[in-house]
C-alpha cells in the first residue's frame, strides 16, 4: 500500500478550499482518506496553509510520499526542513 500526502478539493464551484490528507494512492482524489493533516486556502490574500506539524512529520518518517504541491506547502510551513534535518541526523 503506497501512502501519499495530497490535496483533497472542497468548496464551491470556482472557490476551492483544499484539505491536506494522507491517503492510499488508489483512492479517488476527494474520496476516502486515512487522516486529515490540515488545510490550504489559495484564495486568501496570504494563502492560508495550516498543518498539524507533528502528524505530518510522523507520516513523512513512516514513508508517506507528498505530491509536488504538498511538498511546496510543507516547505512554506517549515515541516519539510524539520523532516530533512531529522533524516540527515539519522544517517
Amino acid at each position: 500500500m503506497a501512502v501519499k500526502i495530497r490535496l483533497a478539493r472542497g468548496g464551491a464551484k470556482k472557490k476551492p478550499v483544499y484539505r491536506v490528507v494522507v491517503a492510499d494512492e488508489r483512492f479517488p482524489r476527494d474520496g476516502r482518506f486515512i487522516e486529515a493533516l490540515g488545510q490550504y486556502n489559495p484564495r486568501l490574500e496570504n494563502s492560508l496553509v495550516d498543518f498539524k506539524d507533528d502528524r505530518a512529520l510522523e507520516w513523512l518518517q513512516k514513508g508517506a510520499q507528498p505530491t509536488d504541491t504538498v511538498r511546496r506547502l510543507l516547505r512554506l510551513s517549515g515541516v519539510w526542513a524539520k523532516f530533512k534535518g531529522q533524516s540527515a541526523a539519522q544517517a
